[in-house]
């Protein structure tokens, strides 16, 4: 009887199969509830350190103009020019802003060169040695493609600093809501409402001469609380394409332009014929400089038209809803993607004399 009772005892200790699939699907179905939730911590501590990052430009921009007297070029060009591989781009925002990221030593390697494009026309490519340069404060943890170097030979040098290819960062000066070449030199661009459409920086030819600075903190029309500086933007997915070249003074590789007309009408535009939105130069799926007609990756957010030149670029990003943009007074906002044309075109722009919308 008692050995009965422990035999029965003994053969209970163990589960049926039932009650493993049970506790299995349980399991299952915790962690089907689990990742979710830990995706969206990762995301927003990755949009933190973004909007970190831009943070520290930020301060580095308004110590800069302290310095200097107003914010530095967007990009320098010898003549204006819109093909990545003419030759005639120089050093840009990104560049004369090291040192005031506490990057010292590397801007070190092109500060000779920064001052011959500062103060004459100049064919000097020496400032292309700090290129090749992962700058951590550029990037922006969300977007997978930063790390992948692009080998496109900008003013002729594929092979800036003995890196292999230039690195990607992912934020852009803000040039203005319309075309650039509208406000270059610090011209006053009018276009598509009526509206001035300049932009706190932009780009300056070699020959414009010295002390080519954009507008300061304190001398930006509109103000500066309620003008975009500069913001995200998503990097191209082959070593052919030029989209997020940190180093490199073309529209968006580390500039932007023309985010309020033509075929970009907002922040991550894509949608109401926006599927060619931007216009960065040889930046399609594959890479392949021969398919110049290819929409390049509308479903990744790279939505370009690659027949053009790079002259138009809006902000982009990896974060769900918008984008991050640092303002002119430092602040950092997360402007969403449903903010209107005329509120993106005015928010964008230094000088369209408009009332501050809300966005």
């Amino acid at each position: 009887m008692i050995l009965s009772q422990l035999t029965r005892r003994e053969g209970r200790r163990g589960f049926t199969l039932i009650e493993l699939l049970v506790v299995i699907a349980i399991i299952a179905i915790l962690i089907g509830l689990l990742l979710p939730a830990v995706q969206k911590i990762r995301e927003a501590a990755n949009r933190m350190k973004c909007s970190n990052n831009l943070k520290q430009i930020g301060l580095g921009l308004h110590n800069y103009n302290d310095t200097y007297g107003g914010f530095p070029p967007g990009a320098i060009h010898r003549n204006l020019n819109w093909t990545p591989t003419s030759g005639e781009i120089g050093p840009n925002w990104a560049v004369m802003l090291l040192p005031f990221i506490e990057q010292d030593n590397l801007y070190r390697n092109a500060q000779n060169s920064v001052g011959l494009w500062m103060s004459v026309s100049t064919t000097d490519t020496g400032w292309q040695v700090v290129g090749g340069t992962v700058v951590k404060t550029y990037q922006c943890p969300s977007d997978g493609k930063n790390s992948t170097l692009c080998t496109i030979p900008f003013s002729g040098n594929s092979n800036p600093g003995g890196a292999g290819g230039w690195a990607r960062g992912n934020y852009a000066a803000n040039l203005g809501p319309s075309w650039p070449w509208e406000s270059a030199n610090g011209a006053s661009a009018n276009t598509d409402f009526g509206w001035a459409g300049s932009g706190p920086m932009c780009l300056w030819t070699a020959s414009a001469g010295a002390n080519k600075t954009g507008m300061g903190v304190a001398t930006i029309p509109d103000g500066s609380s309620n003008t975009v500086l500069a913001g995200e933007i998503l990097c191209g997915v082959s070593n052919q394409d030029v989209r997020g070249v940190w180093a490199a003074g073309s529209v968006g590789s580390s500039v932007v332009a023309a985010m309020a007309v033509g075929d970009d009408q907002g922040p991550n535009w894509n949608s109401g014929g926006g599927d060619c939105a931007d216009d960065i130069w040889s930046a399609n799926t594959s890479g392949n400089q021969n398919q110049m007609s290819t929409p390049s990756l509308p479903a990744q957010n790279l939505s370009n038209w690659a027949s053009c030149p790079s002259q138009q670029a809006t902000l982009r990003s990896r974060h769900p809803g918008g984008v991050n943009a640092l303002m002119g007074d430092g602040a950092v906002r997360f402007i969403r993607n449903n903010i209107t044309r005329a509120a993106w075109y005015q928010v964008t722009s230094a000088n369209d004399g408009q009332a501050t919308p809300n966005f």
